[in-house]
Formats: structure tokens, sequence, C-alpha cells
């Protein structure tokens, strides 16, 4: 009986190895491992595809991305790591959550964004640019400058949050902001699901704030000759 739970016990350890090595090797590929506040000012955010907008909502969106898709490649990134080549449309692969309080569901989140396909699919007849009809059909590309501009836009819809996201962050109430988004963004410090980059939000948005207003300050080019 005793020979019986040692044998027991020596399968036990690899695995409980194992399946840490499965939760941190998930952590990493969706750039979740924590970093020093030096590492954060030395790292850097990924600039928006898109050119033109309010630099504060840029800010927040990088800020966004940072929590959500922190990788050299976001517009591509799905949930759990994995990248996708086609961007025509969302991708809607659904895959499998291992760890937090949803683990056993699955999880569409893809993009810079994280958007899941069924909020894309609520979002991007309201903002996306540019739809393709095909008859009664639309769709949606969810190429990298439609990601931005359809966040965008849904960022500055007062309707949506209950109030001018880009008001308050001239007023330096990113906190607030944060917690207005959190229902649908859960990292950014206020849902269920925050992680290991959610503390360093604040230092992150006022990096990439700084960023945005040096660049709308400078003058932009023309064609004229």
């Amino acid at each position: 009986m005793t020979f019986k739970l040692k044998g027991v016990e020596k399968l036990i350890a690899p695995i409980a190895a194992l399946l840490g090595f499965v939760y941190l090797l998930q952590w990493y590929i969706g750039g979740n491992l924590p970093l020093s506040s030096d590492s954060v000012f030395e790292q850097k955010q990924p600039p928006l595809v898109m050119t033109e907008g309010d630099p504060y909502i840029r800010a927040l969106m990088r800020t966004i991305s940072f929590s959500e898709a922190n990788s050299k490649r976001p517009y591509s990134l799905l949930y759990g790591g994995q990248q996708v080549n086609d961007l025509s449309r969302h991708p809607q692969i659904c895959v499998t959550i291992v760890v937090g309080p949803n683990t056993g569901n699955c999880s569409t989140a893809a993009g810079r964004y994280q958007i899941i396909n069924t909020t894309w699919a609520k979002i991007a007849p309201r903002y996306h640019p540019n739809p393709s009809q095909v008859i009664f059909w639309s769709s949606y590309s969810f190429e990298r400058e439609y990601q931005d501009i359809v966040v965008y836009r849904w960022l500055n819809d007062p309707k949506v949050w209950g109030t001018d996201l880009s008001k308050l962050l001239r007023q330096q109430q990113l906190n607030e902001v944060l917690r207005r988004l959190s229902p649908t963004w859960t990292s950014l410090g206020y849902g269920i699901e925050t992680n290991s980059n959610t503390q360093l939000l604040p230092k992150i948005y006022q990096k990439v704030l700084a960023e945005e207003l040096k660049a709308a300050s400078q003058p932009k080019p023309t064609n004229i000759k």
C-alpha cells in the first residue's frame, strides 16, 4: 500500500510541473509575463496603423492592446497566442480557455483589441467605414486599419459608455475610464480576468500618451510644392 502511494506521488509531481509549464507558456505567448517598471519604458509599444485621431483615445487604444494583446503582431493574434493570416473577416476561431474563472469555455477573442465575434458583429455595422456588400449580405474586413477605425469610433461614442471618454482622459481620470471599459475588456483592472500587466497600465498610458501628443504636435506633410 505504501509502495503504491509513493508511485502515485511520483506521478503527481511531473503532472503538476507540466500543468504549471502549460500555464506559464500560455501567458508567455499572450505577452502577459510580468514586466518590471524599467522594462515598461524599454519595451516599444506598436503604433496604431490608423494615422489620424484624438491622441487621448489613440493612447487609450494602445493601453488596451498592451493589456489584451501584448505582442509584436497584435492585429493577427488569437486568444492564447496563435496567429492567423486571413484578416478578411473576423477569424471566429474558438480557443479553449485553460486558466482563470472561465476555464473549460472557449473564446473567439481576436486582433489587437481581442474582440469576440459577437461583439464584432454588433459594432462593425455601426462603425466600419468600408463594408463589402454581396446582394443582401454585408461583410466587414478585420484588416489592421479597420480594427483601429472601428474601435476608435466605438470608444468615441458617448452613448455606448455613458460619458465622453476623451473628456475624462483630458481630466486625468484614467482609472474611471478603465472602470467603465472593464466589463468589455476584463483585464483592465476592474474585471474578473486581470493579468500581470494590469498594474502597469497607468504607466503604459502615460508613456504612449506622451508619444501620441508629440506626434500630434508635429506639422503634417502636404503635397504642395
